[in-house]
């Protein structure tokens, strides 16, 4: 049941929150955000929690993202405020994950992407073990890294933050620990003894440390590369060095531009760098809902998530190319709001 897709409880001296939705790869919907910040809520001044832990049913994902196919219905039958509901509602939710005044322990298998990253891309211990592959992927659909991952893009080491927000590519446990997506490598088969260990004990000292992963990532050893390409005041300057260069890489890149939308790669430079202005979790949220807000209506968002969810026929066509992107446009998904649309972070 639907109820059941978040379960809540408490355990020894810890809170824990568990997603239970493996089927959809636990994907993210309204109800479970609202039981995730209704649980911090209760447990931010109760004396016997001491930690949350927050964990995944199933072997293929911690969460996948967020479920968007409500919010893409919508906006077709032409309520776009469904969305603006569902990402006032979840980034309040990722605001107090990274505020909160307990340590929060995330362990995070499988795929962690888009929303995913937003619940446990901001507790204040994030766990990886071997199958970990953490992205935001967002432009593949006509968005933008949101969920506040414009905030660990921001704090990335260089350029890899606009390198990973405008590809949306996958990295594993080695590259998240290198980009700051995770702080722990565990091997997963330790993970239901060291749980059980922090709900007994309420101390996130006995997390074991020292463990490193067992693949090299591919993050450190391309960063010369990334530094020259990503920073390009806009992703028509990247692109165009991504066709000056010969290597591998740059080919695998300059395609993977070409693939996604060209709106979402330019709004994400811009916000990454905005936000790396100003570092913090509140700014970052409030920032890309700008665009978020207005996605449904005026920019690629339902197309791609048509092309990529919804008819599965990978094939969208999105509204404007690097060629033909209008700064206007771009100007306009990222103007400040208005302030009754803003999101109230502390209701």
């Amino acid at each position: 049941m639907q109820e059941d897709w978040m379960i809540a409880r408490k355990e020894g001296r810890a809170g824990r929150l568990t997603f239970n939705r493996p089927k959809a790869l636990n994907a993210l919907d309204e109800s479970m955000a609202f039981t995730i910040e209704q649980a911090l809520d209760q447990w931010r001044d109760d004396p016997e929690v001491k930690l949350v832990i927050i964990d995944a049913e199933g072997d293929r994902a911690f969460c996948a993202g967020g479920d968007i196919a409500a919010v893409y219905k919508a906006g077709r039958a032409g309520y776009p405020q469904v969305g603006a509901e569902f990402w006032r509602a979840e980034y309040r939710m990722n605001a107090k994950i990274a505020e909160y005044p307990k340590p929060i322990v995330a362990f995070m298998q499988g795929f962690v992407m888009g929303g995913g990253v937003g619940v446990g891309g901001h507790a204040s211990h994030r766990v990886v073990g071997e199958s970990t592959q953490i992205a935001m992927p967002e432009t593949g659909i006509g968005l933008i890294p949101d969920v506040g991952g414009t905030l660990i893009l921001a704090r990335a080491p260089g350029r890899v933050g606009e390198y990973l927000g405008t590809t949306g590519n996958r990295i594993g446990a080695a590259d998240a620990l290198y980009a700051g997506f995770a702080d722990i490598y565990l091997p997963e088969a330790r993970w239901p003894e060291v749980i059980a260990q922090l709900a007994e004990s309420g101390e996130a000292s006995v997390i074991p440390r020292g463990f490193q992963p067992e693949y090299k990532g591919f993050l450190a050893d391309r960063r010369p590369e990334i530094e020259a390409i990503f920073g390009g005041k806009d992703i028509a300057m990247i692109v165009a060095k991504l066709e000056n260069l010969p290597t591998k890489f740059a080919a695998e890149t300059l395609a993977t531009l070409r693939r996604n939308s060209a709106l979402s790669e330019e709004c994400t430079l811009r916000l990454v760098r905005m936000t790396r202005a100003v570092p913090n979790i509140r700014e970052a949220l409030s920032n890309e809902f700008r665009f978020t807000l207005r996605a449904v209506e005026h920019s690629d968002f339902l197309e791609g998530v048509r092309a990529q969810i919804i008819d599965k026929d990978r094939n969208p066509q999105w509204a404007y190319s690097l060629d033909t992107l209008p700064e206007a446009l771009v100007t306009k998904l990222l103007a400040p709001l208005p302030r009754e649309w803003e999101i109230d972070f502390d209701a």
